[in-house]
């Protein structure tokens, strides 16, 4: 393992990691800054700082990128990337972040150019002591009265912008990307296969409350690293936003049922199912790639979801009808709900993305239609807000399908209304506090 740089923290260390592989590796953030972390021996406290600074200095990048290239008269592509990186990292902590000292900021960022750059050590100084000076009025002074003025202050893509302008309205718009730069609700799904909601929280080293409508649910009131614990191993529950967990309970599967689950990996949605039915009948999950299917099947052993098979196969291809009591479609989308939680998400998605995942959407749900019994539930999902994946897919598909008529819910699930389709769902960010998830659930007719 390489030395520890002097004077710099561990976490400040270790986002500056994160930030140069995901911007010049192309690396998953998520994935690098576990890999950094152990590679650190980061500590909970240390691990959480880690993630707040990486995490957010990637989803600001664009802010960012702009108040640098004020500040230092220079385009960020004509600069060092490992000045970059220290940028970013400095000027993300001396804007966004209070009770962070300046003088540490700078000198930490100072610090990691000497080590990581070839002489830009100087240049870094400079331009973040301005950025403690004049940094604050040039991000006061960003406007977001158009489309393009709140895609810069918000750091996010124009055309994403531009998407949710049109959709939920400006004001709508700036909330919603304004949400996507706050550090998501962390929740957990207690595994009722395993244990209780009251058991679990019993064991977690930190607080936990339970919200209405959703039973399984527990949102954590302090850092806890999930995939690192002892009680995940153990299969007691599954990290999960409260609008995912939504999802499983709008299928509302019955004990002995046959359950279709298209796209089921990585099995959040798989293993609530079979929860739901207490492991009694049958959970049919189809994941067209063998690694991820491999993983799902792992999952669900270590979650006692005896009752969940799993097939290795194109979901769009599948050719069963009327085979099933109720399908759940939950097919790849723009994940465009949970950009506050996937921090480089933005950066690698593209105009031309919702468009073409329509396509196999559509392919998907309509295989899907076909392996419903008469009078069976058909629930389309995806964790997006785009209307070319969301409520336009479903009522073309339902002009297409007269069998296939949209019901309301569970009486008992959160009411999260879609803004313009009463009868589908769709959770807000901004609004509800949870993952943006569409939601359409669709009876086919006896």
């Amino acid at each position: 393992m390489e030395p520890r740089p002097p004077r710099v923290t561990p976490a400040r260390a270790c986002a500056f990691a994160v930030l140069r592989r995901v911007f010049e590796d192309e690396a998953w953030a998520d994935r690098a800054l576990q890999g950094e972390a152990v590679k650190l021996r980061l500590d909970a406290r240390d691990r959480a700082l880690a993630t707040q600074l990486a995490f957010g200095a990637v989803q600001r990048a664009r802010t960012l990128d702009h108040i640098i290239e004020l500040l230092a008269k220079r385009e960020i592509d004509r600069i060092e990337p490992g000045a970059v990186a220290a940028l970013r990292l400095g000027v993300y902590q001396l804007l966004f972040l209070d009770r962070v000292p300046a003088h540490a900021v700078v000198g930490e960022s100072v610090e990691l150019a000497k080590m990581h750059t070839r002489g830009a050590s100087g240049f870094v100084n400079a331009v973040l002591r301005r950025a403690g000076r004049e940094g604050p009025a040039l991000l006061a002074a960003l406007s977001e009265r158009s489309v393009k003025q709140a895609a810069l202050r918000h750091s996010h893509p124009d055309w994403i912008a531009a998407m949710w302008w049109e959709t939920l309205g400006p004001e709508g718009a700036r909330a919603l990307m304004a949400a996507d730069n706050a550090a998501p609700e962390a929740v957990l799904r207690v595994n009722t296969l395993q244990t209780t909601p009251d058991e679990l929280a019993a064991r977690l080293p930190v607080p936990s409350r339970r919200v209405d409508g959703l039973p399984e649910a527990l949102v954590l009131d302090g850092a806890f690293d999930a995939h690192g614990s002892a009680l995940h191993s153990e299969g007691l529950f599954m990290p999960q936003s409260r609008a995912a967990q939504a999802i499983a309970r709008a299928v509302d599967p019955q004990r002995g049922e046959r359950i279709l689950d298209l796209c089921a990996a990585p099995g959040g949605k798989t293993t609530h199912l079979a929860a739901l039915m207490g492991a009694e009948g049958e959970v049919i999950a189809v994941e067209r790639h063998e690694g991820r299917a491999t993983a799902l099947a792992q999952t669900a052993e270590r979650m006692g979801a005896t009752n969940v098979t799993v097939r290795i196969g194109d979901a769009a291809a599948l050719d069963e009808p009327e085979a099933f009591d109720r399908v759940l479609v939950d097919p790849p989308c723009s994940d465009l709900g949970t950009l506050a939680l996937r921090p480089d998400a933005r950066w690698r998605k593209h105009l031309d993305d919702p468009p073409r995942l329509a396509v196999l959407q559509g392919q998907i749900l309509r295989a899907g239609a076909r392996a419903v019994r008469p009078g069976g539930v058909l629930v389309y999902s995806t964790c997006t807000i785009s209307p070319a994946e969301n409520e336009r897919l479903v009522e073309a598909f339902v002009a297409e399908h007269p069998a296939f008529t949209p019901e309301d819910p569970p009486s008992d699930l959160p009411v999260w209304d879609h803004p313009s389709v009463p009868s589908f769902r769709q959770s807000l960010p901004h609004r509800d506090g949870t993952d943006g998830f569409f939601f359409a659930r669709l009876r086919r007719s006896a």
